[in-house]
């Protein structure tokens, strides 16, 4: 009998194998390849072709069921990659695998806005939980995990990838035990082996963790919920580059599980298309305060008068900005050229303690210059500050106080994020300075000031989603001070008005924001990337100039823009980018699955478009 494989993780198409037994559909088979062992899986029998075909090896354990498969073939077809590269995203069935009813009461009471926002997700297969920061939308996703268990079925909660915060996973594990498993990519193989044979012998009814967490082989799924739902972490960077709160929604429909995405600041998709519950104030009283600057991104006097006064009176602070480093750029005062990386068009950034500039792109580093590579200059300046330099003035200036950096160059490890959010919570650390590691829905308990560095440099960014970028991190960060009291937020922008508009009401902004993108772009227009990358560049223009004229055979999609990327080059490899643009997935999709005969990586519904 000949069998259509799917070879797990690799961009092939199906390939045909002889064995001489019935298989099903999502059997797990060893296959040879180039005389090399390899993983498939079963995808259907097929007509015996003209020419021989190789045996298939043998038969393992695991399998995949229908709805799996189904999914898969979903994401192969939507993000534009083989079959096998999206079956390799999920985890194959155990034979024989047990499902035990388990049932938990926990001493969770809602109170009457919580408990109206339970009975609406009750009512609904898919809903959003608008909720502002500290109304207490955990307790609700706790009471729906509890129905859940409850009713025999199982739940996933998503986290994004640095909101995996210890504080949520100590909540979960205080109330559901042993039934609740953390799943997230920092963890041992040792560890995810055991939660495996846990979840195959019916032990685990929750399991929470990062966007992998989704393609468990969970049975009986009966909730998936994703937290801070807006956050750009769900999206995938590596083919296939899918986004884990869309997938949810597909997982909801077709394992018939319920969904609930949830965020103070939802996304604008999410507000357009869900029925949504509206969860207003803050679990415990407490009252905001705004003040705003207007000067460049820098630590000036008006914040130092700030942060001493909230010192005085004990209170804790932190300090956003978005550059992590000393300084983002290094210029030349004389030509005016920043010192950028020999393999990627972005300028280097500072960090004093290593004595080095250092690319965040491809990590190459070299030794601080003394004189400009350009014009021989020894005229040098820094600019666009980062955590590192804040640190080191804030040290200068409040000696006698503990202040800390958390960004991802200070905070590498699980262990480390741990670490330092429970000093900060126990107030062994006065103020901690940190880039959007610190927006990730941490709960700090004494928070009387935050303080928001260069948030126009989100601003300004040349993207649809700028507007929407700034305002949501502004309010993520914003929200993390006076959880429990009073709370002072300072705010350093050339754009108080804007923010003054809507900072305190993000309904009005997504309201009005939708009018903006009304006819232009998502929710209303699908969008796809096309990058190609090659280390010639005549090679790289070359291709990008044949994809422009397959769109000619494509009236219903329209090409926004092509040309070289906003970075033009990364790791050695130049870079050009082609946006486009349809109110028509199924013409945009195959459009893109044309392309797929160039060197191209296609990005369908892209949030980065540098």
């Amino acid at each position: 009998m000949h069998y259509l494989v799917s070879l797990l993780n690799s961009p092939l198409q199906s390939l045909t194998y002889t064995y001489d037994e019935e298989l099903k559909s999502g059997n797990i088979v060893e296959v040879t390849l180039n005389s090399k062992s390899k993983l498939g899986v079963v995808i259907s029998k097929t007509e015996k072709p003209e020419f021989t075909c190789t045996d298939i090896l043998s038969v393992k354990d695991g399998y995949f069921d229908k709805v799996t498969l189904s999914i898969a073939k979903f994401i192969s077809e939507y993000y534009v990659c083989s079959l096998g590269d999206a079956l390799n995203l999920f985890v194959f069935f155990p034979k024989n695998s047990l499902h035990i009813n388990q049932h938990i009461n926990t001493d969770i009471k809602l109170s009457p806005e919580q408990q109206k926002a339970y009975e609406f997700i009750q009512r609904h297969d898919r809903s959003l939980l608008f909720g502002d920061t500290g109304s207490g939308k955990t307790e609700v996703y706790i009471k729906c995990i509890e129905h859940t268990i409850n009713s025999g079925q199982k739940a996933i909660f998503l986290m994004p990838e640095i909101g995996l915060t210890p504080q949520t996973k100590k909540r979960l594990k205080n109330v559901f035990g042993d039934m609740v498993a953390i799943w997230h990519s920092k963890i041992t193989k040792k560890k995810k082996e055991k939660i495996l044979k846990d979840l195959a012998i019916g032990k685990i009814s929750v399991i929470a963790g990062t966007r992998s967490a989704l393609f468990l082989p969970v049975h009986n799924l009966g909730l998936i919920v994703v937290d801070e739902e807006h956050d750009d972490s769900y999206k995938s960077s590596q083919r296939p580059r899918y986004n884990a709160r869309d997938l949810a929604l597909l997982f909801g429909t077709r394992k018939e599980a319920k969904v609930i995405l949830g965020s103070a600041t939802p996304s604008l998709s999410s507000f357009k298309n869900l029925p949504k519950h509206r969860l207003r104030g803050t679990y415990f009283d407490s009252n905001k305060k705004y003040f705003y600057e207007s000067c460049g991104s820098e630590l000036s006097q008006n914040i130092l008068n700030k942060i001493h006064e909230h010192l005085e009176k004990q209170n804790q602070i932190i300090v956003f900005l978005p550059t992590r480093a000393n300084f983002k750029y290094i210029t030349c005062r004389d030509c005016g050229a920043n010192v950028t990386c020999p393999y990627c068009s972005v300028g280097m950034s500072l960090h004093v303690d290593k004595n080095a500039l250092k690319c965040h792109y491809c990590n190459f580093a070299m030794r601080i210059p003394k004189e400009c590579p350009s014009c021989k200059s020894e005229a040098m300046h820094s600019n666009r500050i980062g955590t590192a330099e804040v640190v080191k003035r804030l040290q200068e200036e409040f000696s006698d106080k503990v202040i800390k950096k958390f960004d991802r160059d200070e905070v590498s490890t699980a262990n480390k994020l741990k670490a330092t959010l429970n000093a900060f919570n126990e107030k062994e650390i006065d103020i901690l300075v940190g880039t959007q590691m610190l927006s990730k829905g941490h709960d700090y308990h004494s928070v009387g000031l935050s303080v928001i560095i260069g948030i126009d440099s989100i601003l300004n960014m040349p993207d649809f989603r700028a507007r929407e970028k700034a305002m949501s991190l502004l309010l993520q960060v914003a929200g993390r001070s006076g959880r429990k009291g009073e709370g002072e937020v300072f705010i350093q922008t050339q754009n108080r008005e804007f923010f003054e508009e809507f900072i305190e009401d993000y309904e009005a902004f997504l309201n009005d924001e939708l009018q903006y993108r009304q006819e232009i772009y998502p929710p209303y227009k699908k969008l796809l990337k096309v990058l190609v990358s090659h280390i010639k560049d005549e090679k790289a223009n070359d291709v990008i100039n044949q994809i422009e004229k397959i769109t000619h055979d494509f009236p219903l999609v329209e090409v926004v823009g092509y040309g070289k990327a906003n970075i033009e080059k990364i790791a050695g490899k130049y870079r050009y980018n082609m946006l486009l643009r349809s109110s028509n997935t199924k013409e945009l999709l195959k459009f893109a699955h044309t392309c797929k005969q160039y060197p191209v990586e296609i990005d369908i519904d892209p949030l980065s478009f540098s």
